[in-house]
């Protein structure tokens, strides 16, 4: 089950990738259709589960700003990014932003983990650098604000008591904010069948069911395992990328990659010292 939610979520930056690349949908309805099948899922699990419609009274303004925010610059980043590349600026944003809440938090990293932080810091920042393998650098920092996004999203929803409605209703409060975004960008709509279909896919399969398969997951795996088991989705989205759609596989990525996944992996190998 954990492979299964781990897939899906690397899943959504090939899906997305492969709608947007081609240029099979326009990123503002892509974000639209991803959300609204998103919450429309959500919506029958919760039902199921629980006899009732998910309550918005559940969902976070915050978090659902947070989680609209990364749905956005998600799709308009994949405009202009390789599924891998997209993948791995995204996690490495990530998980820099929950390390910084963390450290903001009172915890305390050896000198072993902050030397782990170091390196997956320089391979993100080597991975951006100017150069011809260099990713679009807009796309870069739609991204960096997409995976910074997702990171206080994450942080704001970690205390929900029933999560899987929580998300629900987050994604109910985003639908009307996603639908903003399509009508400021009404001039640009270009939306064709496999578009809309992917869009569905990413939203319905990817988003919904990945997250709640993630959300029975987490209650067996300890909080360090969970993290640790994530370095592999932007590898399976990069191999995904090449495989799938026949994306360059280049010398920057790999070496930006061992090294930002190299280095997210020590600092959670190391426990944080107690707050003094």
């Amino acid at each position: 089950m954990t492979a299964l939610a781990i897939t899906a979520f690397a899943s959504n930056s090939l899906i997305c990738r492969a709608a947007l690349g081609p240029g099979l949908i326009d990123p503002a309805t892509f974000t639209t259709v991803r959300l609204v099948s998103a919450a429309a899922v959500l919506a029958v699990v919760v039902f199921v589960r629980r006899g009732h419609l998910p309550q918005l009274s559940f969902g976070d303004w915050r978090a659902a700003g947070a989680l609209f925010a990364y749905a956005v610059f998600f799709s308009f980043g994949y405009v202009l990014l390789t599924t891998g590349t997209g993948a791995l600026i995204l996690f490495g944003s990530v998980q820099l932003t929950m390390f910084a809440w963390a450290f903001y938090e009172g915890e305390r990293f050896t000198a072993f983990a902050w030397g782990g932080l170091a390196l997956a810091a320089g391979g993100l920042v080597w991975l951006v650098l100017p150069g011809l393998e260099a990713p679009d650098p807009l796309g870069a920092l739609f991204h960096t604000i997409s995976g910074a996004a997702w990171g206080v999203f994450s942080l704001l929803i970690r205390g929900a008591k029933h999560p899987v409605e929580s998300n629900a209703a987050n994604f109910l409060i985003c639908v009307p904010l996603t639908l903003i975004v399509s009508a400021l960008f009404w001039v640009d709509l270009d939306a064709t069948a496999p578009g809309l279909a992917l869009a569905v896919l990413s939203g319905g399969l990817a988003s919904g069911c990945g997250y709640v398969i993630w959300y029975w997951v987490l209650r067996y795996l300890p909080a360090a395992r969970a993290s640790a088991t994530q370095l592999s989705a932007p590898a399976i989205a990069a191999l995904g990328g090449v495989v799938l759609l026949g994306e360059d596989l280049t010398l920057r990525l790999i070496v930006a990659s061992a090294a930002m996944l190299g280095g997210v992996a020590v600092v959670l190998a190391q426990k944080a010292k107690p707050k003094v």
